[in-house]
């Protein structure tokens, strides 16, 4: 096998928020790496729901300099991995209908469109056995405005990053304790969905990665379980 290039990829994730306990994208996150540590070359962070702090912490971090960053985030109503491919300049709360709100960036374009191969993570999440499609609207809340800032960000700047966000349904835990018996998708699964999109990252866009049964899940995820990753924030 041919060496793949260590990118330097961010992945975040998001506390909880209203009424849930946990959030499905820190609870998976949190997975990966306690599975498996943490990948070559990726940075973790945990945001918090809170768009003043939320600006903040984001621009320190992308500061470091990225080649991609994965946004993750919770949508209660997704049954599978939704791969959102829009972000727009919109400011908002969603469960407050019928108000206009300013937007994120005076003066900025009315969207963005998502500069990651969505297309191939699509496929490759779909090869290892995780469902996934891809989204046109990401929201007008916390999750729409992390994809929109970072994408804002870096082409203000006329840096060149992969910037993509990825919406992930509830967990079984989740859903359980909400009394309902049926539905969510494991911890493990939506772990391994993380570990897949970095992979197929990591193989850079000259390549369809994973073609011919080639497994897409990331490579130091093959082994042994890791230990001693109580706390994986990098």
């Amino acid at each position: 096998m041919g060496a793949i290039e260590t990118l330097k990829i961010l992945v975040t994730a998001f506390e909880p928020y209203d009424r849930w306990a946990t959030n499905s994208s820190w609870d998976a996150l949190s997975e990966m790496l306690k599975r498996w540590g943490p990948p070559p070359g990726v940075t973790t962070r945990r945001y918090p729901v809170d768009l003043e702090k939320l600006r903040v912490r984001l621009s320190k971090d992308l500061e470091q300099g990225f080649d991609a960053v994965l946004l993750l985030g919770q949508s209660p109503s997704a049954s599978d991995i939704h791969l959102e491919s829009l972000a727009v300049n919109i400011a908002g709360v969603q469960y407050n209908s019928g108000r206009l709100y300013g937007p994120l960036e005076h003066g900025g374009p009315a969207a963005y469109q998502s500069r990651m191969p969505i297309d191939r993570l699509r496929d490759a999440l779909d090869r290892e056995g995780v469902n996934a499609s891809i989204s046109y609207h990401a929201g007008t809340y916390l999750c729409n405005a992390i994809f929109y800032l970072t994408e804002h960000w870096h082409r203000q700047r006329g840096r060149d990053c992969q910037v993509g966000f990825a919406h992930f349904p509830l967990t079984t835990e989740q859903v359980r304790a909400e009394g309902r018996e049926f539905g969510g998708v494991s911890r493990l699964d939506l772990a391994k969905g993380i570990a897949i999109m970095i992979e197929e990252l990591r193989r850079g866009q000259g390549s369809s990665g994973g073609a011919g049964g080639e497994s897409s899940l990331g490579y130091w995820a093959m082994g042994e379980s890791a230990n001693g990753m109580d706390n994986p924030l990098a």
